[in-house]
Formats: structure tokens, C-alpha cells, sequence
């Protein structure tokens, strides 16, 4: 009896304490690439609050208003970041707590540090102020002015590929079958059809691989860091950064920072189509991505966001879809956990039983 409840009771902890550390990542402008390196040096900044001058705020600085948390008014051609935490900084700090589903302690806490130097899209965050939660019931959102592709439903928008702007590391066929899948979870949901067309001239989702500045304002920055970018409706320009390992398969791909291209891909996809950043950390929409990680199936949110531009796909069932996502995820965040409490309370419940 003794044995099975000290078996029971280190189980029970070992799964309340396995790691949920958020991701996200960093501007060409700012070096802020998640290495043991960059982990190192803002150690130091760790725990900061306002009113203290660290060495690294200004980077900091730099990247909350590369992804829209210092706004444009505050920050002039004139103005130097300083390493000061001032009123501005922890404002922008507090928000991207909030917009990025982190706890909102107004510190540069080691989830907040994690979370600002992991991987992840390039496009700025749609910032909502903290205190604004309180009365938004959902967390998927859209550009400004909230465009979409301007035609009737059901829709048909052709997809091409960059001839020049491709990488060597993967087949042409293993690029266009993820990114293809990729489109798949999308039409699966709402009224239109992706077709892919050997006209890149004319497509109107231009796709391509680019390394460093390549002309549209948002320079890729190497291994890691920023992923990939994509425009809103009806611009149709998805750029990948080809500096990155990307991989379709990691049995074959082992690299430590691999990237999977169709997460990627479904990710930016959503984007071309008008949705922005969302806050729910298990959605496709949330900005960043793990090394690794494999991130490809649409969640609620998701859903909820881009119907809300096009409609619903007539195939699909909202019913269909929640028995898919129980079964896949093993039931929701919500239902697993009086699993991990009765795991805990097993030991009690058999002893008091006895």
C-alpha cells in the first residue's frame, strides 16, 4: 500500500510540474535570437521594475516597438532608447503580457524574458490594452479596418511560387505539399479554394524564400528570430526567411533549430487571409513557434476568427470538429485537469478506503 502510494504521489507530481514556457521572438533590428548567449545576458534584467537602469532595456525598447507595444506617437526620429524603465516601458510591457496570454506583472519576469526571446512571425502584434480584456469575450483578431479579400463567396485564390526566391535544403514537391496542406486547413473551415498556378506574375498569393533586407521594409534576421511574415488582404506577399532550417519531416531533419514549414505556412496563411495575432497560446494564430514544434490543426479560435470574415465552410460541423479536437488532444485544458486531480487525490482516496 505504502508503495503504490509513493508511486502514485510522484507521478502526481511529476506531471503537475512538467514545463509550459510561452515563445515568441525578435525584429531584424534587435538582436534578441533565443540562444544560451542572448538567456545569459538578460539574466540580469530579470525581476526589473520601473525606475531601474539595466544595460538591454533599450533593445528591449526597440523590440516592443518593432511589434507595435511602444507606439509610433511616443517614439520620434529623434528619440534614443535609453535603459531606463520608465512609465512608457512598463506600459508596453504590461500590455505585451497580456496580449501574448503571459501573467501580467508589469516585471521582466523569466516567462516574460523566455516568451520575448523565442521564434516567431515578424508581423506586429494587434495590441489591445490590458485592462480591455476585461470586456472582450474573444481573443482572435484582425487587421486594421479589418480587411478580407474583397470577392464573392465561395472564392477561388490562386497560389504561386517564387522561381528565383526558393532554398535548395527541400524538394520543390516537399515545399508546395506542406504549404498545400497548409492552405487544406483553412478551406476546411471556410468558403474558399486555393488553387496553385505556375503563373507568379499573376497569383494572388505570391510566395518565396528571402534572406536579409529584400525590399519590403521588414529585413529577416537569420537562424531563428523572425520566421516569416505576411501581408493583409489584398496585398498576397508571404515571405519565408531563408536562412532557416526548414523541415517538412524531423525524423529526417535533426537540427536542434529546425523549423516546420507547414506550421509556418498555416500560421502566415492566416494573415494573407485577415486575421491577426491572437492571445490563445494553443491557437494557430499565436505569434510564435518552437524549434520543432509541429503546429498545424486550426483551433476554436481560429475558427471563430476567420468565419467571421468569410463564413463557414457548408462541410463544416462545429460538432464534427470538437469530437476531432477531444480525440487528437486527448480532451481540453478544461477536462484534463480533474484528470491530473484525481491522479493527485488517487493515493488519499485508496488509503482513506482501506
Amino acid at each position: 500500500m505504502l508503495l503504490l502510494f509513493a508511486t502514485c504521489v510522484s507521478v502526481s507530481f511529476l506531471l503537475l510540474s512538467l514545463p509550459c514556457l510561452p515563445a515568441r521572438t525578435t525584429p531584424a533590428a534587435v538582436n534578441l535570437k533565443p540562444t544560451n548567449n542572448v538567456v545569459n545576458r538578460f539574466d540580469r534584467l530579470v525581476d526589473g521594475s520601473k525606475g531601474s537602469s539595466v544595460h538591454g532595456i533599450s533593445e528591449l525598447k526597440r523590440y516592443f516597438h518593432h511589434f507595435g507595444y511602444l507606439r509610433r506617437e511616443n517614439v520620434t526620429r529623434s528619440t534614443r532608447f535609453t535603459d531606463l524603465f520608465d512609465d512608457s516601458f512598463e506600459h508596453a510591457l504590461t500590455t505585451y503580457q497580456a496580449n501574448l496570454g503571459l501573467r501580467v506583472t508589469g516585471k521582466l519576469d523569466r516567462e516574460t524574458i523566455s516568451a520575448i526571446t523565442s521564434p516567431r512571425c515578424g508581423v506586429p502584434d494587434d495590441v489591445v490594452l490590458p485592462n480591455s480584456r476585461l470586456h472582450v469575450k474573444k481573443n482572435y483578431a484582425f487587421f486594421s479596418d479589418r480587411p478580407r479579400w474583397n470577392r464573392a463567396v465561395p472564392m477561388t485564390l490562386t497560389y504561386a511560387f517564387s522561381p528565383e526566391n526558393t532554398i535548395k535544403s527541400l524538394t520543390g514537391i516537399e515545399i508546395r505539399t506542406a504549404v498545400k496542406n497548409a492552405f487544406g486547413h483553412w478551406a476546411s473551415v471556410v468558403p474558399v479554394t486555393f488553387l496553385e498556378t505556375s503563373d507568379y506574375g499573376f497569383a494572388d498569393i505570391r510566395i518565396g524564400f528571402y534572406a536579409g533586407d529584400h525590399g519590403d521594409g521588414e529585413p529577416f534576421d537569420g537562424v531563428l528570430g523572425v520566421l516569416a511574415h505576411a501581408f493583409s488582404p489584398e496585398s498576397g506577399r508571404f515571405h519565408l526567411d531563408a536562412a532557416e532550417t526548414w523541415a517538412v519531416d524531423f525524423t529526417t531533419q535533426t537540427s536542434d533549430v529546425a523549423v516546420d514549414l507547414e506550421s509556418v505556412a498555416t500560421h502566415e496563411i492566416g494573415h494573407l487571409l485577415g486575421l491577426a495575432h491572437t492571445s490563445v497560446q494553443e491557437a494557430i494564430m499565436y505569434p510564435s513557434l518552437k524549434p520543432r514544434e509541429k503546429k498545424v490543426e486550426l483551433k476554436l479560435d481560429d475558427i471563430k476568427g476567420i468565419q467571421a470574415l468569410y463564413g463557414s465552410n457548408p462541410n463544416f460541423s462545429y460538432k464534427a470538429f470538437e469530437e476531432s479536437d477531444m480525440s487528437s488532444n486527448g480532451g481540453s485544458d478544461f477536462k484534463n485537469k480533474p484528470t491530473l486531480l484525481s491522479i493527485f487525490l488517487l493515493p488519499f482516496i485508496l488509503w482513506f478506503s482501506l
